[in-house]
């Protein structure tokens, strides 16, 4: 069954968009994390527009985080002063965001920087946490366990001024490297279409030392309000939201995500890092290899607006 897509300007089958957004919906609930890093490269492997995809699936982003954000509410699982104050650089960073990318599409180089970011981002990250997933499985064969991370240790970055109290995390923290965590996600969810709980929710455990019994809530807040702007620019500035898009991307998203959420239950989570390590690793490693392909036609026919 064919449909016209009105702003990608091209006709998809509905249950192939169906099936990608139950897809990537098991995935998110499997892994509890928005898919936004595999929906965007899904529908540029599929014919859309990068652009597009991008504007797109950030109103996806955004539906899907709402009633996640939601049930950590209601389970008081989020910290409000924390969600504040990254929303406070996550604004910034998305209105930075959509400004590169108007930039970067009148340009003409939207397309190329769109891919190289997936390549750099995917490819780094999944190989982190392939490894870190991996070295985990080996420890517990072997028997050995984690080393346990003191509870006085602190870095660096706890000894930055403009301190501030964390109630409900239970932390005492600099704003300034909080600010500047949501400021570069709002940025990264913006050009390249991802909420980016996927970078956000270890950067938070790792090196800012939130609770994980606050952190995903809390990077959910963040997801829904950058998400939310980035559609609403994007949309005002560059007409490229396609509504009927996402809103087929989101009946099939929410129907995979049961599921997945189900099946993510029964698997370890040191075997879950490394799932979700190798799915972010395989789909850079194709963005690298879409990239080295020799186009059909080496020449493009490009209207210059000039009368002659």
């Amino acid at each position: 069954m064919q449909l016209y897509l009105p702003i990608a300007d091209i006709p998809v089958n509905v249950f192939l968009i169906l099936a990608m957004g139950a897809a990537v919906g098991f995935v998110s609930g499997m892994f509890g994390i928005g898919g936004g890093f595999l929906m965007t490269p899904l529908l540029i492997f599929v014919g859309i527009a990068p652009a597009v995809a991008v504007a797109s699936v950030a109103s996806h982003i955004a539906a899907s985080s709402f009633s996640g954000a939601l049930s950590y509410w209601r389970r008081r699982a989020i910290d409000p002063a924390l969600a504040l104050v990254l929303l406070s650089g996550g604004t910034v960073g998305t209105g930075l965001g959509v400004w590169t990318f108007t930039l970067l599409r009148s340009l003409g180089q939207l397309d190329l920087m769109i891919a190289l970011s997936y390549v750099i981002l995917l490819t780094a990250v999944g190989a982190l946490m392939f490894w870190e997933g991996l070295r985990a499985i080996l420890r517990t064969r072997r028997g050995v366990a984690p080393l346990a991370r003191r509870s006085g240790s602190h870095g660096w970055i706890h000894g930055l001024p403009l301190k501030m109290r964390f109630k409900r995390s239970k932390i005492y923290l600099s704003v300034i490297p909080v600010i500047a965590v949501g400021l570069i996600i709002g940025f990264i969810g913006a050009v390249m279409g991802i909420g980016g709980g996927f970078i956000l929710i270890p950067i938070l455990i790792y090196l800012l030392r939130v609770p994980t019994s606050t952190v995903i809530g809390t990077s959910m807040v963040l997801t829904l309000v950058t998400m939310v702007i980035a559609t609403m620019l994007h949309a005002v500035t560059n007409h490229l939201v396609d509504a009927v898009l996402a809103l087929i991307l989101m009946v099939g998203g929410v129907t995979g995500a049961q599921f997945g959420a189900r099946a993510g239950q029964k698997i370890r989570g040191e075997h879950l890092r490394l799932l979700l390590g190798l799915l972010i690793l395989a789909v850079g490693i194709r963005f690298a290899v879409e990239l080295g392909i020799r186009p059909d036609e080496l020449f493009t026919l490009r209207e210059t607006g000039g009368a002659g």
